[in-house]
């Protein structure tokens, strides 16, 4: 906490040097990414927070951090309340925080790379108020003062062979170019990272956990294009894949080739950040504001995507089967173990490129938080009667994956059965739904929440977000969620969207409970049906812990799901298992129904 005193004193004598009065730090890059490289974790290095979304904003004399009820917990954990005030997302924001904390006429600075035109306008209108000032800076503050600053990524791009995508790369442009013209746009900025790396087929190693390439891309309305990245990138193999009509400039480049545009360009405000539109004005290009065209194919999986993410998941699926065992037979001593034990069963596949995200590996008081990370100085013993909560997922070429289960150590409490079952009837009803086509995420979330609400309890975070294909763990559109405020929820699903479905409860002090599965949005026609009608397919295979199921509780086609969907584990699984791991998983998946008929 001490490094990160001397660093808020640094950053307030950097201020104090230009003229401001206060700046904003937010977590994202200049692609408005979830994820970010080393060389963008700002908020990071400033505060030490650890979490994937939060800001912060530092005044003379007084700051804040924010962030949702994701990451209560970790935040105080891990930032100095000292320094900051934790303030909670969305009923507070920065912008309502500067309008009536900032000083009257104050200066407050902000990164135009790192930050929407929306948020520069709604910032400056709540400081206007108190005759305050937004201004853009110039040099990020940070960056002065932040001496051993990693620099961004040198790894190369890979090509995405067209036997994983489904679509070669021209056809992506092609129809990319037919949404041009349909906005009588002549350019398209395509800002987002995963959207690049899905209109190109191209990946890399630039994030980490998600296998995209830092760089903007200019479409024409001809299908041709320029990348704008790192040149040394770019194999000779890569730019082969890439064709003639896909030229290559540097990454430093763009924002002079956005003063030369003329005539109409077409860009995503909720992706291409305040700078791009700065720049633009430069150029005297007229501006379209419009959906990244990118974003609802890349969500609405092809058939080739489908069939790769379903064998992405029988392998991921066995591995964690493979833990799972692991852990009864031979317990690891903390969460640290537990967490690379996991992954070296993944990486036995030989196809593994990276995980899919830092694991969430939390044993009793820490599965509380639900985005714990665990750390040498966090690390707890495997010890007592507890749960243990670990959240994973990987990168396979073929198909990215996102699990989590929840694990019985000793001998579980009869609240922990109640509740375990209570957070598996909703992860039922949400697997089950059957919805007409239209229907949106957010009114699918109460079927997860139902019966924890029943019982006076929920959950502070949402119940199924989007997954990309070999690309980001977390990815839009859609999402399921309660907030009426969290974005993507009122985006239709339609079929081929791959979501999580995972409600959980988490008692703070004690433990945490999540049930994590991927499934396929499908169409689900019966006869009788009056309207066209969706439906999800679950692809991840590993057993749910029967130890901590309270069968009165379930209903007969509850258990009837739970049967089939173990059925369907050990039927993908005990053929690649044999001697103490086969008869593990086949007591894993034992059929609940015949159980509960032999107790009554």
């Amino acid at each position: 906490m001490t490094t990160h005193r001397a660093r808020i004193a640094a950053l307030r004598a950097q201020l104090a040097q230009q003229s401001l009065d206060g700046f904003i730090v937010p977590l994202t890059d200049e692609h408005m990414s979830e994820y970010v490289g080393t060389y963008a974790r700002r908020l990071e290095w400033l505060t030490g927070f650890e979490g994937s979304a939060g800001s912060a904003v530092v005044l003379s004399d007084r700051a804040a951090m924010f962030t949702d009820g994701r990451y209560t917990l970790q935040v105080r954990q891990q930032v100095d309340g000292g320094i900051y005030a934790f303030r909670p997302v969305p009923a507070e924001s920065p912008a309502s925080w500067l309008a009536e904390e900032a000083p009257a006429g104050a200066r407050i600075g902000y990164d135009p790379w790192l930050a929407t035109r929306a948020f520069v306008r709604g910032a400056a209108a709540a400081l206007a108020a108190s005759g305050g000032t937004l201004v853009a800076v110039r040099q990020n503050p940070i960056d002065a003062i932040w001496t051993d600053k990693p620099a961004p990524s040198t790894a190369p791009a890979e090509m995405l062979a067209d036997t994983f995508s489904g679509m070669a790369a021209r056809e992506k442009r092609a129809g990319l170019a037919a949404a041009m013209r349909a906005h009588g746009a002549d350019w398209l900025i395509l800002s987002a990272l995963d959207s690049i790396a899905w209109t190109f087929n191209i990946r890399g190693a630039d994030v980490p956990r998600t296998p995209v390439v830092r760089a903007f891309a200019l479409v024409k309305a001809d299908g041709s294009a320029t990348l704008f990245t790192d040149p040394a990138k770019i194999s000779a193999e890569v730019a082969a894949h890439l064709g003639p009509d896909v030229g290559v400039r540097p990454y430093g480049d763009f924002s002079a080739a956005l003063e030369t545009l003329t005539g109409v360009v077409m860009l995503d405000p909720a992706w291409c950040v305040a700078a791009i539109f700065d720049h633009l004005a430069k150029s005297g290009a007229t501006i379209v504001e419009a959906p990244d065209p990118a974003v609802a194919p890349k969500a609405a999986k092809n058939r080739v995507e489908q069939d790769g993410i379903r064998a992405a998941h029988v392998r991921d699926g066995l591995a964690v089967s493979r833990f799972l065992h692991s852990l009864d037979a031979n317990p690891p001593k903390d969460e640290l173990e537990a967490e690379a034990r996991l992954e070296g069963f993944r990486r036995e596949s030989n196809m593994l490129k990276d995980l899919s995200f830092d694991s969430i590996s939390a044993f009793g008081p820490n599965g509380a938080a639900p985005h714990y990370r665990s750390t040498p100085e966090s690390n707890a013993p495997f010890a007592g009667n507890s749960l243990y909560l670990i959240d994973s997922g990987g990168q396979y070429p073929d198909g990215t994956t996102d699990i989590t289960r929840t694990v019985a150590f000793g001998t579980p409490s009869a609240e922990m059965r109640d509740r375990f079952t209570r957070v598996l009837k909703g992860h039922i009803a949400l697997a089950t739904a059957r919805f007409p086509r239209g229907t949106r995420g957010g009114q699918l979330d109460i079927l997860a929440r139902q019966f924890l609400w029943s019982a006076g309890l929920d959950y502070a975070h949402g119940t199924g977000h989007g997954v990309g294909h070999y690309l980001g763990v977390h990815e839009g559109p859609q999402r399921i969620a309660a907030a009426a405020s969290a974005p993507g929820i009122e985006v239709p699903l339609v079929p081929g969207m791959l979501l999580s479905n995972e409600p959980g409860f988490y008692k703070a002090g004690e433990y945490g409970i999540r049930i994590e599965n991927l499934v396929i949005v499908q169409e689900d026609r019966r006869p009788g049906d009056l309207e066209p009608m969706l439906a999800f397919e679950t692809v991840t295979l590993a057993p749910i812990d029967l130890r901590l199921v309270e069968p009165a509780l379930m209903t007969a086609p509850e258990i009837a799901w739970l049967d089939a969907y173990h059925a369907r584990v050990r039927d993908a699984h005990a053929p690649h298992l044999e001697g103490a791991a086969l008869a593990w998983l086949l007591d894993a998946t034992r059929s609940l129904a015949n159980r509960h008929k032999a107790a009554a």
